[in-house]
């Protein structure tokens, strides 16, 4: 059994219910919120876990190998490395780092104390990835030719009632950096890495600091292309994606939390056979989806049976994309991902102050 805190009581109701969907696998201990209400709420009916306020009390106990950090962007960093020097692994949400200066940094840590940084991207886990994966595998994808994304939300202005939101300080950016950065690592998890970017983005849903639209062009290493459409100011809440593949094409509904966890077309392409498509299918077992899926994969990993877990280093190629993406819109043309690093750039994508204002 692996303990688990969870340090911050809002998103961290979404990752409590993914522990509590594998207890053969892990005990959550402990949530620390300053807010013991909120803290409270979420525990609901389970008294065994403990509600605090105390971080250091956290750190120091030694039933808790895992610690759950679900704060506000800018504390991420300096959480990690407080959990990592406590001997503890650590799952972080997104964005890991607010620069590749704090990547560094973070893989230093890593290295020093020999604990792990697994970071969230819960998309990867769902029925229909493991069909794709399946398809891929058996040889009928072929060469990839283009993929789609889009991240169409719908964020009112009640959405920035918490502070630290749609800033650069707290938020650390906007739709890309806290809405569309998972389906960014989904088309890197199935296509490989990225090669160059050019990105558009702009503020005109809501009076804030960072950008609610964006449009995104990618070529990744392998040569294929993709898109990606955002925004915060969609009628209602969608999320698509669709793989045009030699021998398929893929598509997903709109399910726009989890798309991996919804019902997806896939369409053969000649020569490939429908048939041949539907038989791979039938073979894809079920499985742990989302949330559950993603601490599945870190309980195998803490446990030495490691191969599906989301790395440190697939955390950190999404901040090395973040860079060079917000790179690209600030001067107005295609960045390279080995660019990402240069100069001040090494030092994070947020505008100077005198530009905000």
């Amino acid at each position: 059994m692996i303990g688990v805190a969870i340090v911050g009581a809002g998103i961290g109701a979404l990752h409590l219910k993914g522990y509590q969907a594998l207890p053969e696998r892990f005990v959550v201990r402990a949530i620390c919120d300053l807010d013991l209400d909120r803290a409270r709420s979420v525990a609901g009916e389970d008294t065994s876990i403990r509600l605090t306020s105390n971080l250091d009390e956290v750190l120091a106990d030694d039933t808790i190998q895992l610690v759950d950090i679900c704060l506000p962007p800018h504390l991420h960093f300096p959480m990690m490395l407080k959990t990592l020097e406590a001997g503890k692994d650590a799952v972080c949400e997104k964005p890991l780092v607010r620069s590749l200066e704090e990547a560094t940094a973070l893989v230093e840590a890593v290295k020093k104390t020999g604990r792990n940084v697994y970071p969230v991207f819960q998309y990867r886990f769902g029925h229909a990835m493991r069909q794709l994966r399946a398809l891929i595998d058996a040889g009928l994808a072929g060469k990839a030719f283009v993929v789609s994304s889009e991240v169409h939300w719908n964020r009112g202005a009640s959405y920035y009632d918490i502070p630290w939101r749609g800033t650069w300080k707290g938020e650390c950016g906007g739709a890309i950096l806290g809405h569309a950065i998972h389906a960014h690592d989904l088309l890197c998890h199935v296509l490989g890495p990225i090669e160059d970017v050019f990105a558009m983005a702009d503020t005109r849903v809501n009076t804030i600091e960072t950008e609610d639209c964006a449009a995104l062009s990618f070529r990744m290493k392998s040569g294929a292309l993709a898109t990606s459409s955002v925004t915060l100011g969609a009628a209602e809440d969608t999320s698509r994606l669709r793989f045009c593949f030699e021998g398929f094409t893929a598509e997903s509904g709109t399910l726009p939390y989890r798309p991996a966890e919804d019902t997806w077309r896939f369409i053969a392409r000649a020569p490939t056979t429908q048939e041949q498509i539907d038989a791979v299918l039938a073979t894809v077992a079920d499985g742990e989806d989302g949330f559950a899926g993603l601490v599945e994969a870190i309980a195998n990993a803490m446990e030495g049976r490691g191969g599906k877990e989301v790395t440190v280093s697939d955390g950190l190629q999404s901040i090395e994309l973040v860079t060079a993406i917000y790179r690209s819109i600030r001067e107005g043309r295609p960045v390279r991902l080995s660019e990402a690093a240069e100069g001040e750039w090494v030092k994070g994508w947020a505008p100077h102050a005198s530009a905000i204002a």
